[in-house]
């Protein structure tokens, strides 16, 4: 699901709490990357599926 993606952890612009994880996937064909930025939230679908992929072994890299 996250094969060659990029998946750090993003922070809040105005408190810098890191509160979100960006993933950004590979670029296509055509040479589009698409983005999303997943809210640190355990009800979240997406962030669901982050969490198994750091229980398989993988590491979320730190924010800037």
């Amino acid at each position: 699901m996250f094969k060659d993606c990029i998946i750090k952890y993003k922070k809040n612009r105005n408190s810098g709490e890191v509160n979100q994880v960006s993933v950004t996937y590979p670029a296509d064909k055509n040479g589009n990357k698409w983005h999303m930025s997943i809210p640190m939230d355990e009800n979240n679908r997406d962030y669901q599926n982050i969490l198994k992929w750091v229980a398989e072994g993988n590491t979320i890299q730190e924010a800037d």
